[in-house]
């Protein structure tokens, strides 16, 4: 590992798909995983394409059940190149001696670069050196140089390359019990001399893939159609010490791209037009090399080298190209089949760091749900409540996804789900809405879209909130919340729980700022939009009624996470850390000793302290106020430590929001959860899933940790707001943003001194609001500030 360069030496079949995953390869369009091309699915490769956006829906058969699911669709594979000494056996890693084997994934550039040494008989050698990439500049275009080089005698190489239409959803274990064949009407043919085409569509939605692949090499090339394949071979005369190489570019286009009509006949064009590899690596490397500087971060040592790592899959999986789709956030990237390529709440951690970098992306990942909020609206009523129900997991069209039953691969068995109840995910969509638009500084999208989506999360949340005479609050029943581990309470005969903390907080945020966009748009504006909603002045009052009177509850001079929280029983968690040492899941290990995670005071992951994620202390307590509860620095430190100690952190996102909270609150074990939150994907800490698909909502908050979370930057009243904590094992970095039309303003935090620079251009003056002053910062002016309470 370098600064730019992540590295793999030696064959680890073990650990080859956490590599796979991590040497994914994609352009914000369409990614492939960086499996080996000589080598098929099996229980050690995995080499998947996936299209952003491209689901099916599929039924199968589980416990006896039918049960629905949408899956993001593994395409047809592209990347086969397979080769041998003629007339003998294949060669790949698992059965050929490997003298030496090397990946290296440059990130500058985008490129995976392979280098494995094949031991054959008589003493000979042959070296394979390969450069890949999923073009960043033409996100329809991938290709694959291959260079061969014999020593100690020569030898006669065939070579075969191929596209594969035989490939089903098969990168989840756990899932192999569900139907994975996704593609139907496979056709491969020749389109011209050296280039074949594959075509086919998805079983359900009706999506038509077509990609065409043009091999070149210093020898003739042959094809033959073996179905599902297109097959293309060619035979290398190799002299010792002298290289041979073998160009393979591929095109890749859908229905679901605009301004084409047939995705075969746009594909074939495309690849025929397309250069050879030198020029499309340079163009490759010179939109990454924009990429970066737009995403420009300074971090030194190995921190800095992680967050590159993320930042590039971030970008990877959303980039300006993604801009021009109608995709959400997947919340395990374009990088494998886990969770089945769904979209959650995960842009609750993405969208903060896209906002000052690659608004574009920001606005279009909004539309996707903005698009789907007719649906959410009849997901309300068909629960019986006015406003907008988004789902818990969302894929093509907008409805619910979540599956009904989900496999605990400790016990064997299928068990009800109920994380659809976890309708706090509609907040994340408003409180996204509203960073977007102090970020961009974007009116005309808060005026119209945003708006029409705030508006109907908050008739939803006043519609679900009902008053308790006892207590004269308004309650919020039945509903998980980000823990997860809790959705029911114990001996219950139906799920959910009652006034979730983190929910109704969220809920009464979402209830009084959209309150407050109403009051601040154009008048004609929201004449339009209230008419359009019938909206009446009584509804508007309850609004801010509810806005102010939702219950929090509270135990032992802590917030409760939920109604009746503090009555539940302690774990022994030093007992089942002794038992079982990785309790990250311990909702599983408990199911398998027929017991139930319900009956404990035991968390996944943050759920009250998300608060403490989301709000700045200075706006948690202004929240509490407006609720008439009190929240000073006494209470929220017992809270943070009373969750601290009961939480397993089975999730990568525990880490990251337990850093972020500690390292505001200036406490010593920061630096701890957020190595943990750095090492969740690279480490595989969460045992196996990394290889199924990156934490793309982790890695991205990694980033938005240093941009906002140690900076302390808020976006807010037309200004930024700064407020930087010392975090000794992090004392120096920089990063560049985008802020209200400002391209690449620098921000660099050293030795208790803010520097912001903001690169000239006819924008107005930027307003930096530290806690002792407020300075303006003019185009083409650097200031330099020391920080409060610290020496310059």
């Amino acid at each position: 590992m370098t600064a730019w360069t992540w590295e793999y030496e030696g064959y680890d079949a073990a650990r080859e798909r956490l590599r796979e995953a991590l040497c994914t390869l994609g352009n914000g369009r369409f990614a492939t995983r960086g499996a080996l091309p000589e080598c098929a699915a099996d229980d050690v490769h995995y080499p998947g394409t996936y299209l952003a956006g491209c689901y099916n829906r599929l039924t199968s058969v589980v416990a006896g059940r039918r049960v629905e699911n949408e899956d993001m669709v593994n395409l047809p594979n592209w990347l086969p190149l397979r080769f041998r000494p003629a007339g003998g056996a294949w060669l790949t890693p698992d059965s050929a001696p490997v003298l030496a084997h090397r990946h290296v994934l440059r990130l500058d550039s985008g490129l995976l670069e392979r280098v494995t040494r094949y031991g054959l008989d008589g003493g000979r050698e042959l070296s394979v050196r390969q450069w890949r990439l999923v073009h960043m500049a033409d996100p329809h275009l991938a290709a694959l140089r291959t260079e061969f080089t014999v020593s100690g005698a020569g030898v006669e190489l065939e070579v075969e390359a191929s596209l594969d239409g035989g490939v089903t959803n098969a990168g989840v274990p756990r899932y192999r019990g569900l139907d994975g064949r996704h593609l139907t009407h496979v056709h491969t043919g020749t389109a011209a001399p050296g280039t074949v085409w594959l075509r086919c569509r998805t079983r359900t939605s009706d999506i038509r893939i077509a990609l065409a692949a043009r091999l070149t090499a210093d020898a003739p090339v042959t094809d033959t159609h073996e179905h599902p394949r297109a097959v293309q071979g060619v035979r290398l005369v190799l002299e010792p010490g002298r290289t041979a190489a073998v160009d393979k570019t591929v095109a890749l286009h859908s229905s679901r791209d605009p301004a084409i009509s047939d995705p075969l006949r746009t594909a074939v064009d495309r690849v025929a037009a397309a250069p050879g590899f030198e020029e499309l690596a340079r163009s490759h490397l010179t939109a990454w090399s924009g990429l970066w500087r737009r995403a420009e971060i300074d971090v030194p040592g190995e921190p800095g080298a992680i967050l590159r790592l993320h930042l590039f899959h971030v970008l990877q999986t959303l980039s300006p190209h993604t801009a021009d789709l109608d995709v959400g956030v997947p919340a395990r990237g374009l990088h494998g089949e886990a969770y089945r390529g769904h979209v959650f709440w995960d842009e609750l951690f993405v969208l903060p760091y896209l906002n000052l970098h690659f608004p574009e992306v920001s606005r279009a990942l909004l539309r996707y749900r903005h698009r789907r909020l007719d649906r959410a609206r009849a997901a309300a009523r068909a629960a019986g409540r006015r406003g907008a129900l988004y789902p818990w997991q969302s894929g093509s069209d907008g409805r619910e996804e979540t599956q009904r039953l989900h496999l605990n691969p400790r016990s064997g068995r299928w068990l009800p789900d109920h994380s659809h109840l976890q309708h706090h995910v509609g907040s994340a969509i408003a409180y996204n809405v509203w960073q977007y638009c102090e970020a961009s500084g974007d009116a005309e999208f808060l005026h119209t879209e945003g708006a029409e989506m705030l508006l109907q999360i908050a008739r939803f949340w006043a519609d679900s909130a009902t008053w308790d005479q006892d207590l004269g609050r308004h309650r919020i029943r039945g509903v998980v919340g980000p823990d997860e581990y809790h959705d029911a309470y114990p001996g219950a005969v139906e799920p959910g729980l009652d006034d979730n903390t983190y929910t109704n907080v969220t809920a009464a945020w979402v209830l009084a700022r959209t309150l407050e966009v109403l009051r601040g748009l154009p008048e004609p504006r929201r004449r339009e939009l209230v008419e359009r909603a019938a909206v009446d002045d009584g509804e508007l009052e309850r609004w801010d009624d509810v806005s102010r009177t939702l219950h929090v509850p509270f135990h032992q001079g802590v917030v409760s996470q939920f109604d009746g929280y503090g009555s539940l029983a302690e774990l022994d968690w030093q007992g089942y850390r002794r038992r079982y040492d990785d309790i990250r899941r311990l909702d599983r290990i408990l199911e398998a000793e027929g017991d139930t995670v319900n009956r404990y005071q035991a968390s996944k992951q943050a759920d009250v302290l998300m608060l403490g994620y989301l709000f700045s202390p200075a706006e948690l307590r202004s929240l509490f106020r407006r609720l008439g509860y009190g929240l000073d620095d006494d209470t929220w430190r017992r809270t943070v430590d009373h969750y601290l100690a009961r939480t397993s952190h089975g999730s990568t996102l525990s880490g990251l929001v337990h850093g972020w909270i500690l390292a505001r609150s200036r406490r010593s074990r920061a630096w701890t959860f957020c190595q943990e939150a750095l090492e969740g994907d690279v480490a595989d800490l969460q045992g196996g899933t990394t290889g199924e698909g990156i934490h793309l909502g982790a890695m991205a908050g990694t980033l938005d940790l240093v941009q906002r979370g140690l900076t302390g930057l808020e976006t807010r009243e037309g200004a930024l707001w700064l407020d930087p904590v010392p975090l000794p094992e992090l004392s120096s970095y920089g990063f560049s943003l985008r802020y209200h039309g400002n391209w690449g303003v620098r921000l660099r935090l050293e030795s208790g001194r803010l520097e912001i620079a903001v690169p000239p251009s006819d924008r107005l003056p930027i307003e930096v609001r530290l806690p002792d002053r407020t300075v303006g910062v003019r185009p083409g002016q650097t200031r330099r500030l020391p920080l409060p309470g610290r020496r310059p």
